[in-house]
């Protein structure tokens, strides 16, 4: 099997390339830009898997396919939980959200290996993906959550929750009252659930809401410090693999 990553972040790329091997697949080259793909596919072979970012330094990596036809099968790696589930999901995609976690990319590389040996389509239709991706559906957002308070249930407005966040395998939605609610969902399930352009899931632990950011600070690794209105029960820090698209989402 034949691999390669392509990823802007070359620290990234090479930890993914790291962990490739601690699952017994050796990645063939580490590529960086839309322009170095394009090259490079234009004069080797193409690869059997290719790990593919999304947005990289010079442009969307869907470009390098509008340039070269390539039939690779393709895992994503990617922070765009917002919208791009969906799009993955209808186009029978395999991906991984940023920061990779190990067990799921021990799971994606077993489920190529199984597709490779049965008798399924392992090419996709990238027209459909870019246009899920770069204009994604349109679809309605939850306005609203319920918690249970003794005997009774709490209704949540959405736009009153300064953050949700996970601790003790339970989910919470902390509001701008200061009070801090348990409710039946998953952060996992919240990526589906909430406004992307109020929301952003800033690290494995926690969404916050954009309307309550009080301050961002710098902080150690490059990474970066949040402080919300009313929140204070925890740190809350952005990963420093998600501060690019941490960033650009506050724009």
């Amino acid at each position: 099997m034949t691999t390669i990553i392509i990823e802007d972040e070359k620290p990234s790329a090479r930890r993914l390339a790291r962990m490739l091997a601690d699952l017994d697949v050796e990645v063939a080259t580490l590529l960086h830009s839309v322009e170095e793909s394009i090259d490079w596919f234009q004069k080797n072979e193409h690869p059997d898997l290719i790990f593919l970012d999304i947005q990289l330094s010079d442009g969307l990596s869907f470009e390098i396919f509008d340039a070269v036809e390539v039939h690779s099968a393709i895992i994503f790696t990617t922070a765009y939980d917002e919208y791009a589930l969906q799009a993955f999901k209808l186009n029978s995609i395999d991906y991984l959200l940023k920061p990779i976690d190990d067990e799921e990319l021990k799971v994606a590389v077993e489920q190529y290996r199984s597709l490779k040996q049965a008798p399924k389509k392992l090419a996709l239709d990238f027209e459909d993906v870019k246009r899920l991706l770069v204009n994604p559906l349109e679809r309605e957002y939850k306005k609203r959550f319920t918690a249970k308070v003794g005997q009774h249930l709490k209704i949540i407005n959405a736009d009153e929750v300064e953050c949700f966040y996970s601790e003790n395998k339970g989910t919470y939605a902390a509001t701008t009252d200061g009070r801090n609610y348990l409710i039946d969902t998953t952060l996992e399930q919240l990526e589906y659930e909430l406004e992307p352009q109020t929301f952003f899931r800033v690290s494995r632990k926690f969404y916050v809401n954009i309307d309550y950011i009080k301050d961002i600070i710098s902080y150690t690794n490059s990474r970066l410090q949040i402080k919300l209105n009313r929140f204070s029960d925890a740190e809350i820090i952005v990963s420093r693999e998600r501060v690019r698209d941490f960033k650009l989402w506050l724009e």
